[in-house]
């Protein structure tokens, strides 16, 4: 019985080592596929110049970097281009999102300091009389809260003061009730009454005292002059609070409102912030300057802010404001016609999509339709890729309705810019082979030149040949930025 197990075990080893020997046998060759058939390359080309190509690969003539294959089976993808992991590496792109945002409106302007012309006091004479003492005797002159300002001496009004000093040792109540009434009807001061009632005898010389601080804005009568009832003698002014007049361009008229809260700075107190609100949008447009105005209430506790004087005003920062949908910048790419952006919808796919803008701060553009929150957009190398899905027509066209427009060749190049004009640039470029033109230094016109570009850069750029405008730049972008 024992040997029958042993023979019985042994029997099935030798099976199992069979089965395994031929398993291996059998799986072995399936393991090894046959190597993947080599993609087929059409021509290589720059993605910096996506129309030139070339027939093998090598190091591009126009910048420096390698040529990048385009294969065969590289389909254009519907409405879009699609880009690989490692030419996204090598353009340097970048994306970022879409997202809900606060934009406080970026405003800064210079304003300069005016008095607040409600704090304007007018000081007149009672009565006519003579001025026979003045004790401020200049415009500008600073004057403090009860400060003589000047003493009149005012005759008619003897008559009157005799009249009730009469009426009053008479006794009657009444009387002396309705003489005392007429002097006041005669604008005479109840200090003035006051004094005649002590001391029993007539006073006709009055001395004017400022009401508050401030200073002497108009000085109109001198000693000696002769002086009609009501007429303005001083006007005070205070200069807490004053007033900020601001002139702003039109394009910035959204952020101002009637309250906003406003951050002035002045050379004459480095560091120190001064705060108010916008009291008053002034409704006329300067003709001049075609600038708006507005009017800041300003507060000046310490009286450091004088008249005549310069600041520069932004607006404060407010947690009220509402967050809008945004997105950075530099990822907007403005044609003129439209504004629009490169969409990343995944796996290297890019689509362009047609967007409409708001405002633009602290680097980010509001976008009021187009997008959702959330969304991925290209923010760096969207240039190339604008290039690349132009050259394949997966930009948005035109609406059916439309005529087909002619198409028009486009030559690029790189040069170092001489001058910037307004709608003209003069670049010294590079030879342009395909129009036979040597290194020169020429005028192009530019529709939209881009602000960061200045006379010294060297830029790379595209153009086309119009019969009446001549060359006109479509495409202008620092080599720096090219580079990243």
């Amino acid at each position: 019985m024992k040997k029958s197990i042993v023979a019985v075990v042994i029997a099935a080893s030798v099976a199992a080592g069979i089965g395994y020997v031929t398993g291996r046998q059998h799986t072995a060759p399936a393991a090894s596929t046959e190597p993947a058939p080599a993609r087929k390359v059409l021509y290589w080309y720059d993605p910096m110049m996506p129309d030139q190509r070339f027939d093998k690969p090598g190091k591009s003539p126009f910048m420096d970097m390698p040529l990048v294959p385009r294969y065969a089976d590289d389909a254009p993808v519907a409405g879009g281009v699609s880009v690989s992991a490692q030419q996204q590496q090598n353009l340097g792109m970048t994306t970022g999102r879409a997202e809900h945002r606060v934009l406080a409106s970026a405003f800064s302007a210079f304003a300069t300091v005016t008095t607040d012309e409600r704090s304007i006091q007018s000081v007149p004479s009672p009565a006519a009389g003579v001025v026979e003492k003045l004790f401020v005797r200049a415009p500008q002159q600073w004057v403090k809260k009860g400060q003589p300002l000047a003493q009149l001496w005012i005759p008619q009004w003897t008559t009157a003061q005799q009249e009730y000093l009469a009426v009053r040792q008479l006794g009657d109540g009444e009387l002396t009730r309705a003489a005392r009434e007429r002097l006041a009807l005669q604008f005479m001061p109840e200090a003035i009454i006051r004094t005649v009632e002590r001391s029993g005898k007539p006073e006709t010389r009055l001395t004017l005292r400022a009401d508050k601080d401030g200073y002497v804005v108009k000085l109109d009568s001198r000693e000696g002059a002769q002086v009609a009832a009501t007429q303005s003698l001083f006007e005070l002014a205070s200069l807490d609070p004053v007033w900020l007049v601001v002139d702003y361009p039109p394009t910035q008229a959204q952020a101002l409102a009637t309250g906003s809260e406003i951050v002035a700075t002045s050379a004459s107190w480095p560091g120190e912030q001064f705060h108010g609100r916008v009291s008053e949008l002034l409704p006329q447009l300067e003709t001049a300057t075609r600038t708006l105005k507005a009017r800041i209430v300003l507060d000046n506790p310490q009286q450091k802010l004088k008249p005549g004087m310069f600041l520069t005003v932004t607006t404060a920062a407010s947690a009220q404001q509402p967050a809008v949908l945004a997105i950075p910048e530099e990822a907007l790419i403005e044609t003129g016609a439209a504004s629009r952006v490169l969409l990343a919808t995944g796996d290297g796919h890019f689509r362009a999509v047609n967007i409409t803008t708001g405002r633009t701060a602290q680097g980010w553009t509001e976008v009021l339709s187009g997008l959702n929150a959330g969304d991925s957009v290209v923010t760096s190398g969207q240039f190339l890729i604008d290039s690349e899905a132009s050259l394949r027509s997966a930009l948005p066209e035109q609406q059916a309705t439309q005529p087909v427009a002619k198409k028009v060749q486009q030559y690029d190049s790189t040069g170092v810019v001489k001058a910037i004009d307004a709608g003209s640039i003069t670049l010294s470029h590079q030879p342009i082979p395909a129009l036979n033109w040597g290194a020169m230094t020429m005028d192009f016109v530019v529709k939209q030149p881009d602000p960061a570009i200045k006379v010294g850069d060297t830029v790379m750029f595209s153009f086309t040949l119009d019969d009446e405008e001549g060359a006109v730049i479509t495409h202008l972008m620092p080599m720096q930025e090219a580079m990243k």
